[in-house]
């Protein structure tokens, strides 16, 4: 069974940025697209980004420009780096393989004050 351990979150103030790591269990980790989803209290889970096998990437206009993924596929990581975050950021933050996602981990929690 694939599991997923994401960590890296925080309490930080606006303007703050935070470096979020994810580390997947699985064979195809190194030919998976994977993402960085949210949740906020309140608000269905969304995607956040997702990077390739190749490294292309794509991310959603809240956090564009503001953020980056990247990913170590000697390691099984993927990683998230936020910077300029807003209170709006606020969320748990959570990965998983994008194409054929698995059973959530717990996530890590981001949370921004202003």
């Amino acid at each position: 069974q694939v599991q997923l351990v994401e960590s890296g979150g925080g309490l930080v103030q606006a303007g703050g940025s935070l470096r979020l790591s994810c580390v997947a269990s699985g064979r195809t980790f190194s030919i998976s697209t994977m993402g960085w989803y949210r949740q906020a209290p309140g608000k269905q889970r969304e995607l956040v980004a997702f990077i390739t096998s190749g490294g292309n990437t794509y991310y959603v206009d809240s956090v564009k420009g503001r953020s980056t993924i990247s990913r170590d596929n000697a390691k099984n990581m993927v990683y998230l780096q936020m910077t300029s975050l807003k209170p709006e950021d606020t969320a748990a933050y959570y990965c998983n393989y994008y194409n054929s996602p698995h059973i959530w981990g717990q996530g890590t929690q981001v949370t921004v004050s202003s």
